[in-house]
């Protein structure tokens, strides 16, 4: 089950990746659609862009829900964790190399977002197979990715007025 689960996992860092490109792109190839806004980015601004992150990693973990006929008992807690991981080391490995370089370049933005999908599935990985985590860490971890998603939604209409909101190009916040 582990070879296969790391298969998944890996398959996982792939379709994200895709995914999430193309998801950069297609709140504008919709024609501004509010409907898609909700899982794209609809500006430049950092928090949009974790979205490019949490959406296919979140519809992946329901594929690999699919796949696995015999979850890990640490399934969701390590999928959760995964997918947290993937958004701090986005926000801090851009905010770190930005704050060096005194601006932000594409190609290390793609590679942020590269490496933040890759350690993010191979944490998740090796987070499945924790002895002696209860179910309650999982319903708990469940929580923590409903919330999550909420907050997607939600700011995408209604963002805090704080600057990993703000667009740096329009200075404007959210779809509006």
């Amino acid at each position: 089950m582990n070879s296969k689960i790391l298969k998944l996992e890996i398959l996982g860092i792939v379709f994200i990746v895709i995914l999430g490109s193309f998801l950069h792109f297609t709140f504008e190839l919709s024609g501004k659609n509010i409907f898609v806004g909700t899982f794209s980015a609809v500006n430049e601004s950092t928090w949009e862009h974790l979205k490019l992150a949490f959406f296919p990693a979140l519809l992946w973990l329901l594929i690999e829900l699919k796949f696995l006929k015999e979850k890990p008992k640490n399934f969701f807690l390590a999928k959760t964790k995964g997918v947290y991981l993937m958004l701090f080391l986005i926000v801090a490995i851009f905010y770190f190399y930005k704050a060096i370089l005194g601006k932000d370049y594409l190609i290390f933005d793609i590679l942020t977002f590269v490496i933040a999908v890759i350690l993010g599935q191979l944490t998740s990985y090796k987070l499945m197979f924790w002895q002696n985590i209860s179910l309650k860490h999982n319903k708990i971890a469940l929580g923590f990715l409903i919330i999550l998603l909420l907050s997607f939604v939600v700011f995408t209409f209604y963002p805090p007025k704080i600057f990993i909101f703000q667009d740096p190009i329009s200075k404007n916040f959210g779809i509006f």
